[in-house]
């Protein structure tokens, strides 16, 4: 790894510089696939243009063996870069690497060379799958886009990092089962003939109605589902009307609903579809719902969790890394009420995301995520892919 430190730092820098958004990261993946090809490897950049997904094997390996996997997202957000103290602050307005992506990515590659090199001296003794995935700040995410395009055919097992300004640099944090929540956009529509407020009977009230919609849906989804579940219905848009003395015959409401459970991620469509169905019914208003799916749940499976931890104890225990030595290489996260499209592979096959830490040693507060001042302790990046390496090499089995 140290051979490549300064090349992966400097890679990171230039995309924060140059960040590109979801499906729009042609020169991010063109610079991949350059280095890629230049460390005697073979890409395939997905059909979109953006992203791709790279194979490492030993010679001789035998045909079905079971492929590691590794992910990185490749795209920013559209947000201000709002860091003044840097010399790699993205050079574009409304642009920004400010939830680690360019950290992911660099991750990723210096795994990737690794491994190559690996590969090449016999060290290496099972097939490796590097995934670039564009597009995870969108819906739908790019996960989809790689596996529509066989990016998942094989893989036995695949692993991921995100980047947590609340760990430490040198720390992972680890949770079985649920690490993020599902999250999905959901716009519901009423309609009714119209009138004058002076004879509301006559007509559909269609203002009452979406009102009633808004204030009864998220308590009665509530005590529909299992409280367990954690699941959450907040309204951020409502419209209607034009006039204060007319019943107008359109009216829209819009929110998400989030689940911190896979079965109430699951059940939650239906269950609302019965409640509107109901209180329209009441209103005799008539009603569309457009529920558009986003991701469910990251669910990290026990074995896989424990392979994080055997790599990253085995690696950095006993010092060797920004944690001194005798200091604690993992710590226990808690579940995110934010999405990952990473939960999509999860579908096709058992793996893990762990919190890979970037907060510097002196700082004790930390800038959140999507934040325009984020940043990260760079040294992150070879601790990312030590523990790759250390699971491709040693302690990973797909």
């Amino acid at each position: 790894m140290r051979a490549y430190e300064a090349e992966l730092i400097a890679f990171r820098r230039d995309l924060h510089r140059h960040p590109e958004l979801g499906r729009q990261e042609f020169r991010t993946t063109r610079l991949l696939r350059e280095r890629m090809l230049e460390a005697g490897l073979s890409p395939r950049v997905l059909p979109g243009g953006t992203g791709m997904t790279v194979d490492i094997a030993p010679a001789g390996l035998k045909s079905g063996t079971p492929v590691l996997a590794f992910r990185a997202d490749i795209d920013a957000l559209p947000i201000d870069d709002a860091k003044s103290d840097v010399p790699y602050r993205s050079t574009l307005p409304g642009r920004a690497h400010a939830c680690g992506h360019d950290v992911h990515t660099s991750v990723v590659l210096g795994t990737a060379l690794v491994l190559a090199q690996a590969a090449r001296t016999g060290e290496l003794k099972q097939p490796v799958r590097l995934i670039f995935q564009p597009a995870e700040e969108v819906m739908p995410g790019g996960a989809l886009d790689v596996i529509k395009a066989g990016g998942m055919e094989g893989v036995g097992r695949i692993f991921a990092v995100h980047c947590d300004p609340k760990v430490s640099v040198g720390r992972i944090g680890l949770k079985t089962g649920a690490i993020t929540s599902a999250c999905d956009l959901l716009s519901l529509k009423l309609d009714g003939p119209g009138g004058h407020t002076a004879r509301p009977y006559l007509t559909t009230d269609l203002v009452t109605a979406i009102a009633r919609m808004a204030a009864d849906l998220p308590p009665a989804l509530a005590r529909r589902l299992d409280p367990r579940w954690g699941v959450s219905l907040v309204w951020g848009r409502i419209a209607a009307g034009s006039a204060p003395n007319v019943i107008p015959q359109h009216a829209e409401l819009e929110g998400t609903v989030r689940c911190l459970e896979l079965a109430g991620w699951r059940e939650a469509p239906e269950v609302l579809h019965e409640l509107i169905a109901r209180i329209a019914e009441t209103h005799r208003a008539k009603w569309t719902l457009d529920y558009h799916r986003g991701v469910p749940p990251v669910v990290n499976e026990a074995d896989s969790i424990a392979q994080f931890e055997t790599a990253m104890t085995a690696r950095f225990g006993a010092g060797g890394g920004p944690v001194p030595a005798g200091g604690p290489v993992v710590e226990d996260t808690e579940q995110s009420l934010g999405g990952e499209d990473f939960s999509w592979y999860l579908e096709h096959a058992p793996g893990a995301l762990a919190r890979l830490g970037v907060r510097p040693p002196h700082d004790s507060v930390g800038c959140d995520l999507h934040q325009g001042r984020f940043d990260v302790d760079e040294r992150a990046i070879g601790v990312g892919v030590e523990l790759f390496s250390s699971l491709a090499l040693e302690h990973g089995r797909s």
